[in-house]
């Protein structure tokens, strides 16, 4: 029987943080499935399209990756996402593949980053391990994307967890949800003392958001805006697929996959 396993991931137009992070999952996925022919999607069509038309490259949906499959004559196949959390993205990836199941022996679907319980502690562990120590006039902020979908909560709890971890320092914003960046401010006001701060991406690639909106230049970015409001700020630019012990919780999740 041919066996796949194939490697869902919002994508990216950066090739240097896709490298480093998403080819960096999916050669862990690799490795923990000597037995299965690694393939893969993204389910961004704009990421797709902005690829074709820019570098000629062709990158499969997962609409498109499963068909390929089937032509293929793979029978069993893990479905593998990379995303942060169970929103808008992996639903997507979902409803992409649901039509496909009837038509192989097997097809499984490996969770998102942040879905268990145990997910959150294995995160938390994983950020705290590329922390500096705790400074009184420091603080650390992590941008996370951000959605209108109810699985945004993800980033509250996280927060939640790392707090009862020992890292009140610690705080967590989104671009396009909430928490936001004025949140983020007024928590670091309720600090009381900071005066620095360093800003970490918390998405698992360091791409557009990551170099511009967290990092950049711009008068709009948070590093420029928390500047404005008179921080000393700098910023770690790693998307979270460079932690090997946040590649080792999707790895995970294949295998528990794997076992349905």
């Amino acid at each position: 029987m041919k066996k796949a396993i194939l490697a869902v991931s919002f994508g990216t137009t950066h090739q240097d943080t896709l490298e480093k992070t998403i080819a960096a999952i999916e050669a862990d996925l690799s490795a923990a499935f000597p037995d299965r022919d690694l393939f893969r999607a993204f389910t961004s069509g704009m990421v797709i399209r902005r690829l074709r038309e820019r570098d000629g490259l062709e990158i499969d949906n997962v609409s498109e990756a499963l068909e390929r499959l089937l032509s293929l004559g793979y029978e069993d196949v893990i479905l593998q996402s990379t995303h942060v959390m169970n929103g808008d993205e992996r639903d997507k990836m979902v409803a992409q593949a649901l039509p496909y199941a009837p038509r192989f022996l097997s097809l499984a679907v490996g969770a998102p980053l942040l879905t268990e319980l145990e997910d959150y502690r294995a995160v938390a562990d994983a950020l705290l391990s590329r922390l500096p120590p705790r400074r009184e006039d420091t603080a650390l902020v992590y941008m996370g994307h951000g959605s209108e979908h109810y699985a945004n909560a993800v980033y509250a709890l996280l927060e939640y967890m790392l707090h009862d971890l020992g890292r009140r320092d610690v705080h967590i914003g989104t671009v396009e949800g909430y928490p936001g960046f004025e949140e983020v401010c007024r928590r670091l006001e309720e600090d009381g003392g900071v005066r620095s701060v360093v800003l970490y991406p918390l998405m698992i690639v360091a791409g557009d958001h990551a170099k511009n909106d967290l990092a950049g230049e711009e008068p709009d970015s948070w590093r420029s805006r928390l500047q404005h409001l008179g921080y000393a700020v700098s910023c770690q630019v790693e998307g979270l697929g460079e932690n090997p012990a946040i590649r080792a919780v999707f790895t995970a999740h294949a295998k528990e996959a794997s076992k349905l």
